[in-house]
């Protein structure tokens, strides 16, 4: 189970942290920014192993290959990553950065998730009877 009110009263204090060091060393705002982001994903993270064998069931009761379900967390960590890059370069002021990054992040997903949309197209066809 996630813990959000510890995610909350840690994002909170490192946003505190980081306005008051962003006056007098900018570059130290920027640090405790980061380095809560990666603590907050590193809470997060605890809770993966739940997530993926409620997946995992779910997939198995319903008789589809676990293939389907490594795609999705694929994609999920694709867009977790390219979310955290994308708003540590808008902390930085960086925004044009941060847009890049959410393409290549989107780009990314695709790429991942072409096969299934392959996957899915074959079974439309073959349904379909063509």
């Amino acid at each position: 189970m996630i813990n959000l009110l510890a995610i909350a009263g840690a994002a909170l204090v490192a946003a505190v942290i980081a306005v008051m060091l962003r006056r007098y060393h900018a570059e130290y705002g920027m640090l405790i920014s980061i380095l809560a982001g990666v603590l907050i994903l590193a809470m997060l993270l605890e809770a993966l192993p739940q997530a993926l064998s409620q997946v995992t069931e779910l997939l198995q009761t319903a008789a589809l290959p676990g293939k389907y379900a490594l795609i999705l967390f694929k994609a999920l960590g694709l867009c977790w990553l390219a979310q955290f890059a994308a708003d540590s370069c808008r902390d930085a002021g960086e925004s044009a950065l941060a847009s890049k990054v959410e393409l290549a992040g989107k780009t990314a997903v695709l790429l991942t998730t072409l096969p299934l949309f392959s996957e899915v197209g074959a079974l439309v066809l073959e349904l379909s009877g063509a």
